[in-house]
């Protein structure tokens, strides 16, 4: 008889919403390996199935035994130990108590020439067995839900109630206890097609079982199934599904022998904008639109089914009955809105509470339209432009009171330029509208326009602002707000492009607030939106691969600018890469000569006793210094480097020529200056210094 076994357990429950399924799967891969090896159950690999309405663990190779353990724990020395008559100190007593020992059995030995004392476990093998029903019981109770609930008279909690437990070490059952339930060997399968109860006569058998009770065991196995499906309703119809990730992850947890079946809807409600449409089908019935060649909207969707197949045909009828009232009240509150100009919904946004203390979505967008004639301004756009960018920001929240807004709530924005369109404003005015929300996540596109982008940052930073002056910025993890989401998009629009300057645009934002009324300390919450914004771009940097000294160096250069801080850290970046020992050669030079300066002395340095290697290196210093501004006035961040980099030679000889600490105070003190002139020469640049090798 083999002494290796097959462990299967399994919790079942009533349905676990989706998405707790998946991070429950995720966290199982995990627990049951770790709480094994906690007891030292030898054992080979773990395989987690779970679907709507089990969790399942199957480990293969599990040894009759845990191992027989030796431990042996250093502890103090014999002198700490024991006093001089050689009785046990509290440090001996303390040691052998942590250990679980007596005193009296800690032995003394020798090691590396001294006498300490030590203390020898041993941990006899176990009946693996005995230990599994704690061992799955913790499990259990180890499994991290969003929400847990109680059920019956029970005290334990879960995600929802568990209605059975399977426990088998191959035929023997282990009484696994929780929740007035104990481990058997029955399982149970799907809901209507096969519920059982199931006998498993041995682990090795639970899966498949399972599957035999039409139950598709596991995610992936169900994502499968419905691709396949998919595949299958695309080959016959010569249409494209839409498959969004979260709603494909949502739909493959909410059934346990998913069937894909085609539905249909009446091609009227096509007159929609296919925007609400899909949002009806995906976010409130999680159905999958299908597109034609030219990747139009059809009058078809997916269903996918945790019913009998054989029902197909009633399944459809019943989904298609569904989806008809959601697209017609998509279809109602379109045309209701229509009635109207987008115009007209703007005073209603006093009926929106943007944020308690920063007043309604109206008062929102009175300084929207403020911050985005400013920003078209300092842009320089062309008149037909910055009027553009002011009305697009006048009406970019209006579609948030709009019917068809506040029942799909997803698509604000998108019915915005709809509505504007069909109020007749300007194409461009109706994208900026549909683009203004945009980035709304890592990698998303920014709006396409500079009228878009002015409009999205005009909003973006708005809320930061505002939510700053009120003492709501994010804390710690705790961004409930998005701010950092915000920030980060606004940075990346200006790198894309928009040429204006965020300092100005936060001024800007912060005077609407003060002239609102808004208590505040404005040069307080000016600093730290600054600073924000400076931490973003300092994230967004690293996150790019670029080295934390170079930000350093960049940032000690009082940039603030997050165009200036990236073209900057990039560029320096660029040409450590190129000319690695020029580079490293400079920033040790700055280093060393920033220790040594006197910034008391000034920098202005006489020429006429400044001879050899001295005068070489201010004559350097004069040509490099007239190129490095001529760079930074034209934003060239490569060429001041590259001027600073015909610095290395001038000051390597200077270093290894000159003795600067001279006992002629006037030659000193010329030659002090003459470093505080090669230092300043980089403060508009970058410090050199935080680059230098070792440096911190």
């Amino acid at each position: 008889m083999s002494n290796l076994h097959v462990l299967a357990f399994e919790i079942g429950t009533e349905e676990i919403p989706a998405f707790d399924l998946h991070k429950a799967t995720l966290q199982l891969e995990k627990l049951v390996p770790a709480a094994l090896d906690a007891v030292r159950i030898p054992h080979g690999t773990v395989s987690i199935y779970t679907s709507p309405r089990r969790l399942v663990a199957i480990v293969a190779d599990v040894a009759d035994a845990t191992e027989a353990l030796e431990e042996v724990f250093r502890g103090p020395s014999a002198k700490i130990a024991f006093d001089a008559e050689g009785n046990p100190t509290k440090a001996a007593v303390g040691f052998a108590r942590g250990k679980g020992l007596d005193v009296g059995a800690l032995e003394r030995r020798e090691e590396n020439g001294a006498e300490y004392v030590f203390a020898a476990k041993s941990i006899p093998a176990r009946d693996v067995a005995e230990l599994l029903p704690d061992v799955l019981h913790g499990i259990i109770e180890d499994i991290n839900w969003p929400k847990s609930c109680r059920w019956g008279t029970t005290r334990q909690y879960f995600s929802r109630p568990v209605r059975w437990l399977v426990a088998l070490l191959d035929e023997r059952v282990i009484p696994v206890e929780f929740a007035g339930l104990t481990a058997g060997n029955l399982t149970y399968g799907h809901r209507f097609l096969a519920p059982g109860p199931h006998e498993v006569a041995a682990a090795a058998d639970l899966v498949g079982v399972i599957e035999g009770a039409f139950v598709v065991a596991s995610e992936p196995a169900r994502e499968a199934v419905i691709r396949a499906g998919v595949e299958r309703v695309e080959a016959e119809t010569g249409l494209r599904a839409e498959l969004p990730e979260k709603t494909l992850l949502e739909v493959t947890n909410l059934s346990e022998y998913p069937t894909v079946i085609v539905g249909t809807f009446d091609e009227e409600f096509l007159r929609v904008p296919e925007e609400i449409i899909v949002d009806a089908m995906l976010m409130h019935q999680r159905y999958f639109p299908l597109y034609d060649a030219a990747s139009k909207l059809t009058n078809k969707f997916i269903v996918v089914s945790n019913g009998d197949p054989a029902c197909a045909d009633i399944i459809r009828n019943g989904n298609e009955r569904v989806v008809r009232p959601r697209l017609s009240d998509a279809k109602f509150f379109y045309e209701e809105d229509l009635k109207h100009p987008l115009e007209a919904f703007v005073d209603r946004l006093d009926e929106v509470v943007f944020q308690e203390a920063l007043g309604t979505m109206k008062d929102k967008t009175d300084r929207i339209v403020a911050l985005a004639t400013h920003l078209a301004a300092d842009a320089a756009l062309a008149e037909a432009d910055a009027s553009d960018a002011v009305r697009a920001a006048y009406l970019a929240k209006a579609d948030l009171v709009t019917g068809a807004v506040v029942e799909f709530t997803s698509v604000q924005g998108i019915m915005g330029s709809y509505y504007a369109e069909a109020s007749g404003e300007s194409e461009q005015v109706a994208r900026a509208i549909a683009d203004h929300y945009r980035p709304r996540f890592a990698g998303d596109e920014p709006p396409a326009s500079v009228v878009g982008r002015i409009v999205a940052v005009s909003d973006k930073l708005d809320t930061i602002c505002g939510l700053f002056a009120v003492g709501q910025g994010p804390t710690g993890s705790s961004d409930p707000f998005a701010l950092r989401r915000g920030a980060i998009g606004i940075v990346a629009m200006l790198e894309g492009g928009l040429p204006v300057s965020l300092g100005r645009a936060i001024d800007a934002s912060l005077d609407t607030y003060a002239g609102a009324g808004i208590d505040f300390d404005r040069d307080e919450v000016r600093k730290a939106v600054a600073e924000f914004f400076v931490t973003r771009t300092k994230v967004m940097l690293r996150d790019s691969g670029v080295s934390p000294d170079t930000i350093d160096a960049v940032l000690a250069a009082a940039v603030r600018e997050p165009v200036q801080i990236i073209a900057r850290t990039r560029a320096l970046e660029t040409a450590r890469r190129h000319e690695p020992e020029t580079f490293d050669d400079l920033a040790t030079a700055y280093a060393r000569a920033n220790n040594l300066r006197d910034a008391a002395l000034g920098s202005t340095v006489d020429g006429d006793i400044a001879g050899g290697a001295e005068a070489t290196l201010l004559a350097a210093i004069d040509k490099v210094e007239a190129r490095v501004g001529a760079a930074l006035v034209a934003d060239d961040y490569a060429a001041a480097l590259a001027a600073l980099a015909a610095l290395r030679g001038p000051i390597d000889t200077f270093f290894a020529d000159v003795l600067i600490m001279d006992k002629d105070d006037q030659v000193r003190e010329n030659r002090l200056r003459l470093l505080n002139r090669f230092v300043g020469v980089f403060a508009n640049v970058a410090d050199f210094g935080r680059m230098a090798k070792g440096a911190k």
